[in-house]
């Protein structure tokens, strides 16, 4: 067994590889104006710099959970948001299990990300999951409905507001996160935008909202009509965690989510425009993620690599180098 973890460390150094340095200056929008690139005015806070563990799938499924912490936390990252309970191949793994991993690694659980359905069916034993791993919030990257009309989110909103009671109730904060088809309009109201009528609907102190920046820039180009750092700025208290994911348009910004998700820095997301502009960033977590599927994109050496080349860069991006 121990022989097995030694091969497994081995084996995901090498598929991490090296970084790519890329400078401050060369991200997405650059520094803004007045920024210290000595060490101060971070736009990420220090050791906040967080990962989505979706982006990583498929090194979970083939290694396990045990041997992807250990390099994540050896890249820098410190914070882990869940996609699933589960490691493929590997084997199975209880909840008590996973959280002696992040503790031996030194990292946090910032969230998870659930079906709608696993609220609806196991409320409880989601929130039981959430205490022991230790994470002060839970969360789905489904949309709140598929029934895009006022009633349909209306009802929605009556579902979240119910889960985001019982989980303040725990102790946790239940949280949406987007993609761009929650900024576009009601079916049956082509005045109200669907990201607005969420936000009315629910109540603030139970339901929050994770804003996929990436998500929120598309669909701002494929609903046109606001721009996403407002609404953060709007309801700071309503956002505890972004998910920073860069990305290249489309050609047809109607095409799925208006942008190719791609790893941090080689997009066009003005990223130090959005951090530059937002208000109280120290209040936030910030968790880089990358959609395509692993195995084809980025190119060897694969999802590690891409994510300590964009651990690297939001280091750089943080002007505390």
């Amino acid at each position: 067994m121990a022989r097995n973890r030694i091969d497994r460390r081995t084996l995901l150094r090498g598929l991490a590889g090296s970084t790519v340095a890329v400078s401050a200056a060369s991200l997405a929008g650059g520094l803004p104006a007045g920024a210290d690139q000595g060490g101060q005015g971070h736009l990420i806070p220090r050791g906040h710099p967080g990962i989505q563990l979706y982006s990583v799938r498929d090194k979970i499924a083939q290694v396990g959970f045990a041997a992807v912490f250990e390099e994540l936390s050896r890249i820098g990252y410190r914070e882990v948001e869940f996609a699933g309970y589960t490691q493929g191949s590997v084997g199975a793994i209880t909840p008590e299990q996973i959280r002696q991993l992040l503790d031996d690694n030194g990292l946090k659980a910032a969230g998870s990300h659930r079906g709608l359905n696993d609220f609806r069916r196991n409320l409880e034993w989601e929130l039981d999951v959430a205490e022991t791993l230790g994470m002060p919030a839970i969360g789905t990257a489904e949309a709140p409905t598929g029934n895009r009309t006022i009633a349909g989110y209306q009802a929605a909103a009556a579902e979240f507001n119910a889960w985001g009671e019982a989980a303040t109730a725990r102790g946790l904060k239940l949280y949406q996160h987007n993609h761009t088809i929650e900024f576009s309009f009601a079916t049956d109201r082509p005045d109200v935008r669907l990201y607005d009528l969420f936000l009315e609907l629910t109540d603030p102190r139970y339901v929050y909202l994770e804003m996929d920046i990436l998500w929120a820039y598309g669909g701002a180009r494929k609903y046109p009509g606001y721009r996403p750092v407002d609404y953060v700025n709007a309801h700071p208290h309503r956002f505890p965690l972004f998910h920073v994911k860069d990305g290249v348009p489309l050609p047809n910004p109607q095409q799925g989510n208006s942008y190719l998700d791609v790893e941090f820095g080689a997009g066009v997301i003005p990223f130090a425009e959005f951090f530059g502009e937002l208000k109280g960033r120290g209040r936030f977590e910030f968790l880089w993620e990358q959609d395509s599927a692993p195995g084809a994109q980025p190119n060897p050496p694969g999802s590690l690599g891409a994510a300590e080349r964009s651990y690297q860069r939001l280091v750089e991006l943080r002007g505390d180098r």
